[in-house]
């Protein structure tokens, strides 16, 4: 439908925490346009994934795909989803680092800690049940994206400072690719 602009950190509400989507707007007009609108301003930002707060809108949906991006080479397939009013569950205690970047922080990324396993359940936009587990960075998406919902930006997540940077610094061979 619409490539909507991509609210950027420092905009207070993305720290606020998003409401439910209600049970009773599945499969309505109101929903797939915002749906239409997530996965094009995703899409036409290269981003893997993106929650409803990213283009102004506090609710609990967010939407999720990798395949051959520029921002994210060398990652596993994750096939596109809707994901609303999720819930994760990590599948143990430990936590492994990796490097994150996001939309709402353009040409930045951080070494973040998140859980390597995880079952997430939730709603498709059809209202049909999501239950699934998931690993690596798969696993990794849809923390990101679910932090989202919790006025949660991954920086807020990193440990050492150290490991947040441009991503044109820390990885010469992706300058050009955070631009939007």
């Amino acid at each position: 439908m619409a490539v909507r602009p991509i609210v950027k950190m420092g905009t207070p509400s993305l720290f606020e925490k998003s409401a439910p989507w209600p049970m009773n707007k599945f499969n309505t007009p109101e929903l797939h346009a915002l749906l239409a609108d997530m996965k094009d301003s995703m899409v036409a930002a290269n981003g893997a994934g993106l929650a409803a707060p990213q283009i102004g809108e506090n609710v609990r949906v967010v939407i999720f795909e990798v395949g051959n991006n520029p921002r994210y080479p060398n990652r596993e397939h994750i096939p596109f989803t809707v994901l609303i009013n999720p819930e994760l569950t990590p599948m143990g205690s430990e936590q492994v680092d990796d490097w994150e970047g996001c939309l709402s922080v353009p040409g930045m990324r951080g070494l973040v800690p998140r859980y390597p396993t995880l079952r997430y359940a939730g709603f498709d936009q059809f209202g049909n049940r999501i239950d699934r587990t998931v690993g690596g960075f798969h696993a990794r998406v849809v923390q990101h994206e679910v932090d989202h919902l919790d006025g949660v930006l991954y920086p807020m997540r990193i440990r050492d400072m150290s490991k947040f940077g441009f991503t044109e610094v820390l990885f010469p061979e992706l300058a050009g690719v955070d631009d939007e």
